[in-house]
């Protein structure tokens, strides 16, 4: 077995539980038997709610809407427009616009392989599926995102009930249901689109699978993300390259959320509001700062990062782990990060050298996946009007 399929098997294990997500994630039941999950071999099916099995007509309705403006409250957004395939559904800005121009206080996380998350935020560990979260950008109200509210939901759903087309797709999709076109329904499908995107076909996964041998540098920049000088495994070693990985067969949750200091606005690892992370769930002061760690597959697509944006490039990403934290020399948020009291203890300086730091660079672009990025099956399906049908 190789070094990578070895650290790969290691990082499927851990000990961290949550014992308050257990009972959240109910048992899951088989997909239908029309959908396959066509995966590698050290890849497990992701969990699917009991009550919303996954099929080939769920997922092409929940692509539909996925896509579709007449969602949003005043029918001039889409979900589509914060999570763009070709950014391997991100949306390039430091945080989103939604459909009245309020701007969301985080940067769009992406959504693909969401179905192995175990939990669906930045910081919020009571969403723990996707049905759910789904409830958040559309009836948010701070900010406002999707502009879905009690007093428009009923016009919305009757803009899908108006159009013959979505008729037939709802039917398809939910075949039992004698009236399918429901808020209910439409977040049921949009959720079995979401679990249904997802590719492993990166080079990484290409070398996992024997395929192809990595360059030299790609090779040592994987051997310094799996050893125990840049440490990256830790916090992204799954086989979704995160820590809160959970699948059909996992029993326990592993939900852990980091601090990596990134802020210390007050000598005492402070965050600028709003983004205290954990912190504004729990009330804990030591949850100041703490964040999910988020898969890194397609990373090199994902600019800016951190849960604000406020890094623009992965080389800026290298250089604030490699000195065990960032500090903000000046502005409303300067203060040295790296002297964090709540700083992990995972985050420490290791002082990468010009070279260490290419490599591990040139490691994390095979984790881009172009398949992911252009396939039509994830596509918008309104750019071509046949596509819809």
């Amino acid at each position: 077995m190789t070094r990578a399929r070895i650290s790969l098997v290691v990082c499927l294990s851990g000990s961290l539980s949550v014992s308050l997500l257990v009972a959240a994630l109910a048992a899951a039941t088989p997909a239908a038997a029309d959908w396959n999950w066509d995966l590698p071999k050290y890849v497990p099916p992701p969990r699917v709610p009991a009550d919303n099995p996954m099929s080939e007509e769920k997922f092409q309705l929940g692509r539909r809407l996925f896509y579709d403006k007449r969602l949003s409250g005043n029918a001039t957004l889409a979900c589509a427009s914060c999570h763009l395939q070709e950014r391997a559904f991100t949306d390039g800005r430091v945080v989103s616009v939604g459909s009245t121009g309020e701007k969301t206080p985080r940067n769009a996380p992406s959504i693909a392989y969401a179905g192995w998350h175990g939990t669906l935020t930045w910081a919020n560990p009571a969403l723990v599926t996707l049905e759910r979260q789904m409830l958040n950008p559309l009836f948010g109200d701070n900010p406002i995102e999707m502009g879905a509210s009690d007093a428009n939901k009923q016009e919305i759903v009757a803009r899908f009930g108006a159009d013959a087309d979505y008729r037939r797709w709802f039917s398809a999709a939910f075949p039992q249901m004698k009236e399918p076109i429901s808020f209910a329904t439409i977040i049921e499908a949009i959720s079995a689109f979401q679990r249904g995107v997802y590719s492993f076909d990166s080079r990484y996964d290409q070398y996992l699978q024997g395929k192809i041998q990595f360059t030299e540098a790609e090779q040592r920049g994987h051997d310094l993300y799996f050893g125990e000088k840049a440490e990256c495994h830790h916090c992204h070693g799954s086989v979704g390259l995160d820590d809160q990985f959970v699948h059909a067969r996992t029993r326990q949750a592993e939900t852990p959320f980091h601090n990596t200091g990134l802020y210390d606005i007050d000598g005492k690892g402070g965050y600028p509001a709003p983004n205290h992370g954990l912190f504004d769930i729990t009330g804990e002061p030591d949850d100041m700062g703490k964040f999910r760690a988020p898969g890194l597959r397609n990373i090199a697509l994902t600019a800016p990062y951190m849960h604000d944006g406020s890094v623009a490039t992965l080389e800026e990403v290298i250089d604030i782990y490699s000195e065990g934290g960032r500090n903000v020399a000046s502005g409303p948020h300067a203060g040295d990060g790296r002297a964090s009291p709540l700083k992990s203890g995972l985050i420490v300086k290791i002082d990468l050298t010009p070279q260490e730091k290419a490599d591990l660079l040139a490691f994390l672009k095979t984790l881009t996946d172009e398949r992911l990025a252009t396939a039509p099956r994830f596509s918008d399906p309104w750019k071509t009007p046949t596509a819809a049908k």
